[in-house]
């Protein structure tokens, strides 16, 4: 069996960009959402439907919420290859001579529920890539594809084996990087960059060391609350909407 996606909207959205040999398996009786997830299924062309009973389903992903659908995702693949993967470099090669750009740097992100929501809002606020680590970090696994609510299968990723080298390279192609910091200049004073990266550190640590002295600016969001942070796809979101405000 491929990689399995679970999740409507998550399903919906894998549907159309399923590979041949593809499998819908759906609770018999599942109700209209289930029956529409089927039709669009048979409707690919691809995908094959199965009907199982709620305990089938369940073994398939123990623990999980599958509320009645699982896409099995059928064709060759390394990992999770129907998103959109490439490398920094060639990223930056394709880029057009004046072309601006927005890229998302993770630095150490673990929690899969918290990469879900920022792929989310990568997807909603236009980011041209996104950058991971491979290791130190969580990867776009079923699970964040799922509280993506499908955006992760939009948003470009690079996973890298050295962030501070790719900055590196994103530099050498007229990128600024911002890295995200309590203690940075306040977010409404920033003036971005047409070519544009932004850090967001780890839930815990934050930004590390040797990534924080390649970022050319701190940034923060003033807060007024009682607790010293926010979740750090929340911060993001509004850092991208930041930008984007900015940038219009």
């Amino acid at each position: 069996m491929g990689e399995k996606i679970y999740g409507h909207h998550a399903i919906e959205e894998a549907l159309k960009k399923a590979f041949a040999g593809s499998t819908l398996y759906v609770m018999r009786n599942g109700g209209p959402a289930i029956a529409g997830l089927e039709r669009k299924a048979m409707l690919t062309g691809k995908v094959a439907v199965k009907k199982l009973s709620k305990a089938e389903l369940d073994r398939m992903l123990p623990g999980c919420d599958v509320r009645g659908a699982i896409l099995d995702m059928g064709g060759p693949r390394r990992g999770a290859s129907h998103l959109k993967e490439t490398s920094v470099k060639g990223f930056c090669q394709s880029l057009q001579e004046g072309q601006g750009a927005l890229v998302l740097i993770l630095d150490g992100i673990t929690d899969p529920h918290n990469l879900g929501a920022v792929l989310r809002s990568a997807d909603q606020f236009g980011v041209d890539l996104v950058i991971i680590p491979e290791r130190r970090s969580v990867q776009a696994n079923e699970t964040v594809v799922k509280v993506s609510s499908g955006a992760a299968q939009y948003v470009t990723l690079a996973v890298v084996t050295n962030i501070v080298r790719e900055i590196e390279t994103l530099k050498e192609h007229g990128f600024w990087v911002y890295g995200a910091d309590m203690n940075g200049d306040p977010s409404y004073d920033m003036d971005y960059a047409h070519r544009s990266a932004i850090v967001m550190g780890s839930e815990g640590d934050g930004i590390s060391q040797l990534v924080r002295k390649r970022c050319d600016m701190m940034t923060s969001i003033p807060m007024r609350g009682h607790i010293d942070s926010l979740n750090v796809s929340v911060a993001t979101g509004i850092l991208l909407y930041e930008f984007r405000r900015k940038e219009r």
